[in-house]
């Protein structure tokens, strides 16, 4: 067999290859300045929310506390608002729906996160694959061939196109896992917020109840 036909095969391969690797490394980048978008518009000033937050709900205005967290806006007022609008249930209650909010919240600044984890998790196998793939071939050919038609040289080009497949895979892979991890971290102080308000909120919410019935 000809060397130039063996050496259009394995490019091809390769080819295919590193174009899905490529396709992968745009989309982590894409996901990944989505969730910064997305996380930095869910971002409030905690510490003044819930000062304005405090002064609303001890002066008994949960009407002004409300709209205070619809002109807010972002995951933590979105969750304490679930809370106000049943400020004259139980605490359970209260909590119950504050809980339900948070889920739903927490589902919104995760999503796609997911996706980084798998495409640093397959980006590698995929260059490996093409790794594996352009060894069977080239020794394939080089069977077939008995090595009549093949030079060392033309076979170490080949070998080294081959790895490239790999290395590109930890190119796209590297990146990818800093990013999953940098968004799992944000999200994780996300949760710590909204616990921390949600509790403050509630124990307000609570001591108010408590003096309207006396």
């Amino acid at each position: 067999m000809d060397i130039n036909m063996i050496a259009n095969m394995l490019t091809s391969n390769w080819n295919i290859i590193l174009v899905i690797i490529g396709g992968c490394s745009i989309l982590s980048f894409t996901i990944f300045i989505e969730r910064l978008i997305h996380l930095k518009k869910s971002e409030i000033d905690t510490n003044q929310f819930i000062i304005n937050m405090r002064k609303s709900i001890r002066d008994g205005n949960i009407v002004e506390a409300i709209g205070i967290c619809e002109n807010t806006g972002g995951t933590i007022a979105n969750i304490i608002k679930a809370g106000l609008v049943r400020h004259n249930r139980a605490k359970e209650r209260i909590e119950n729906a504050m809980e339900m909010a948070g889920l739903v919240e927490i589902a919104h600044l995760e999503k796609n996160a997911k996706t980084l984890s798998i495409i640093a998790y397959i980006a590698p196998l995929i260059g490996l694959l093409g790794t594996v793939l352009g060894f069977i071939q080239a020794f394939s050919e080089m069977r077939m061939s008995g090595l009549v038609d093949i030079s060392a040289t033309r076979i170490g080009e080949a070998m080294e196109y081959a790895l490239v497949t790999t290395a590109a895979g930890l190119v796209v892979a590297i990146p990818s896992i800093i990013a999953y991890n940098y968004i799992v971290s944000r999200i994780e102080g996300f949760v710590l917020e909204i616990q921390t308000t949600s509790s403050e909120i509630v124990d307000l919410l609570n001591e108010r109840n408590e003096e309207d019935l006396y």
